[in-house]
């Protein structure tokens, strides 16, 4: 039984919710973050990046205490109010190529984290996971919410509909020409619906943000080892029905072939799969088990010889594990996923010719793209107890930073 209950959000006034409103600040380049931070006082970005304000790049707990320092002058302010009681929000985007998601914004539990009620598929980064715990601890808050997603449910869908044939509280378009809607469900009717037909799910899979999630488990026990605080127990997400989540693979480019030669690496490919030169013709693969491999100023395909490669379980028949398998480990010499600097990550969503630039360009010796892993597969993964190596996934939709945020 799933425990997802509302909250009392902090939110931006009406007025300045588009302003406010952000994406993620590793996303912007540094020219776009100044040219927001120099002509918009109200970007979540002056939050963020509270060196901006001292014209000086501050990091560590320092920077953690001047974020908190900067959110609490937007409430002075009356940027940020926080509403009287608790709600559900209903969260609706419609991207530029008309692609419409449609979620519920609500407090996820800890405890159905640690029992595997809500379930990961993706392993984190360590590190990652003890230094956004620390910035919670000392922000207080969180503003981005993890992407959870759930099985298609007509009566949550039905709640969906009614509310939103009322105006939104939040109508806004940003510069990428997403719009992006909110609307609070208020009535004790329907919040009780949703708390019921949430609590009869067994399952609810963590579909973007296993390192916030993580982050909120550690602080969570830290806190209750101490004193038992219920905001600590939960965690701000974002639910969306797995119909409407649209997932794409992430690339991976290698610094150096690990002392081999160009032909030395083919050759050792050669065991696990059947190799095309496609010359300078991009390719992408269109079906599971089919790779893209950029090297040397040409694209190769490569296909994986099944009658050789063996799978136990589902993590194994993944394409981001057969990569790892065959290649990264065996023959790259990159064993830690997780820690190794010798490796890149980009997402699929961008084009596969940036993964050709970096490596023409001479900042990377070779770079794979792999079919987009399913939710089907994801959700097995996660059934199994397994988990994907990390980045193996990069799933839309991606919601900006401000508009809700959850206080401890």
């Amino acid at each position: 039984m799933a425990k997802i209950k509302p909250f009392k959000a902090v939110r931006p006034t009406r007025d300045k919710v588009s302003l406010v409103a952000a994406r993620a600040y590793q996303t912007y380049t540094q020219s776009e973050r100044n040219a927001r931070l120099d002509n918009n006082p109200y970007s979540f970005l002056h939050i963020v990046n509270p060196g901006y304000k001292f014209a000086k790049e501050i990091s560590g707990k320092e920077r953690y205490q001047l974020v908190k320092n900067r959110y609490l002058e937007f409430k002075e302010e009356n940027v940020f109010k926080q509403d009287s009681k608790p709600h559900y929000y209903i969260y609706k985007i419609v991207d530029r190529e008309d692609r419409v998601f449609n979620g519920i914004i609500a407090a996820a539990s800890i405890e159905d984290y640690k029992a595997n009620i809500i379930k990961k598929h993706e392993d984190t980064i360590e590190e990652r996971e003890l230094v956004f715990k620390d910035y919670l601890d000392t922000v207080g808050f969180n503003a981005e919410p993890v992407l959870l997603t759930y099985p298609d449910n007509k009566t949550i869908a039905q709640v969906i509909k009614t509310v939103q044939a009322e105006r939104a509280e939040f109508e806004f378009t940003t510069t990428f020409r997403d719009t992006h809607y909110l609307w609070l469900i208020e009535t004790p009717e329907q919040i009780n619906i949703l708390e019921d037909e949430f609590a009869k799910m067994d399952t609810i899979y963590i579909a973007d943000g296993h390192h916030r999630s993580a982050s909120s488990y550690l602080l969570s026990e830290e806190k209750n080892a101490s004193n038992n605080i219920d905001s600590y127990n939960f965690f701000m997400s974002y639910l969306i029905p797995e119909s409407e989540l649209k997932i794409y693979e992430f690339n991976r480019t290698i610094k150096d072939l690990n002392g081999l030669s160009k032909e030395e690496f083919l050759i050792k490919l050669d065991t696990y799969f059947r190799i095309e030169n496609r010359g300078n013709h991009l390719y992408k693969p269109h079906k599971k088990n089919h790779f893209c491999m950029y090297l040397d100023g040409d694209f190769y395909s490569l296909h994986l010889r099944k009658s050789v490669y063996k799978s136990d379980n589902a993590l194994d028949a993944l394409d981001p594990q057969i990569l790892y398998n065959t290649i990264l480990n065996p023959i790259l010499g990159i064993k830690d996923l997780r820690n190794n600097s010798r490796i890149r990550y980009s997402h699929g969503k961008n084009d596969i010719v940036n993964i050709k630039s970096m490596i023409d360009n001479g900042e990377f010796a070779v770079g794979f793209n792999f079919f987009a892993v399913s939710i089907e597969e994801f959700k097995t993964i996660a059934d199994q107890g397994l988990t994907m190596p990390p980045k193996s996934t990069f799933i839309l939709p991606k919601l900006r930073s401000g508009v809700t945020i959850y206080e401890f």
